[in-house]
């Protein structure tokens, strides 16, 4: 497989001095790799790509699998120290959701926290919502090896931040899912990860960036307006059930319960079927 790695290099430095982009056959998980070099003390900016991950994990320890072609899976690490970092998941779904789909008109959705959604027609039959799984989005931060660990250093200081990126490609195989997934080529023909990649990459870096200087309130909108969950029953973690009024300026969500509007910001939220 050929990847622009020279071009996205380019369009990457310009914004992020110092950056490196690696692509690499196979790894254990591109998260977990960034995540090692961060606490040995490397904290240098850095794309990394895999063609295949045999260790790949999602949000609560997921595994995510992929053979070569069949997904685009990387993660961008990078020093950041934002004043909040509240909403960050939400900022980088935004950015790939725009990338992907500028219009809209492919029907990619955000769901809430970490996930980009599409709902068609044609794939009522396979969930009770009738949505599928595009991507998913992993983030971590690290305090680098030799770094303070009190809370006014971390905030002085910044960490290293991890966002690891899956995109499935090719339509995913995949049996007793609560959400089935789908690829990026089911909404575009002759679509591959090295193009996909070059989709999201920059405009990623770009929205960390601007995330370091003016967090998530700026996006709250945008993201409103793309919201999966808007105004669809859901149910928490913790068994309470609601109705989904979009995100406020810091990223938690916003659901109706019997006993008010409550602000959730660490859940794992599922929809209701109806």
């Amino acid at each position: 497989m050929i990847w622009p790695a020279e071009d996205l290099w380019l369009a990457m430095v310009a914004k992020q001095p110092g950056i490196t982009v690696e692509v690499l056959p196979e790894i254990d998980s591109t998260n977990t790799e960034l995540m090692r070099r961060a606490r040995a003390g490397q904290t240098e900016p850095v794309l990394l790509v895999a063609e295949t991950q045999t260790a790949g994990r999602g949000r609560l320890g997921r595994p995510w699998h992929g053979e070569v072609g069949h997904a685009l899976t990387f993660s961008l690490g990078l020093m950041l120290k934002p004043a909040d970092w509240s909403g960050l998941s939400l900022a980088v779904g935004l950015s790939l959701a725009r990338s992907l789909d500028p219009q809209g008109e492919l029907g990619v959705r955000l769901k809430w926290p970490n996930d980009l959604w599409v709902k068609r027609p044609s794939m009522s039959a396979n969930t009770p919502t009738g949505w599928g799984k595009l991507a998913g989005i992993l983030i971590e931060t690290a305090l680098p090896a030799g770094m303070g660990y009190s809370a006014d250093q971390g905030r002085e200081q910044g960490r290293y931040c991890v966002v690891g990126v899956g995109i499935n490609i090719a339509p995913p195989v995949a049996e007793g899912l609560s959400t089935a997934p789908l690829g990026l080529q089911d909404l575009q023909s002759g679509i591959t990860a090295p193009k996909a990649l070059m989709k999201v990459a920059e405009p990623l870096l770009a929205t960390l960036l601007a995330f370091e200087g003016t967090g998530f309130a700026p996006l709250q909108n945008a993201f409103n307006a793309r919201d999966a969950l808007h105004n669809l029953n859901v149910t928490l973690s913790d068994g309470r059930h609601g109705v989904a009024r979009g995100v406020d300026a810091t990223g938690a969500m916003l659901v109706d319960t019997e006993q008010g509007q409550e602000a959730v910001s660490s859940s794992e939220v599922s929809v209701r079927p109806v």
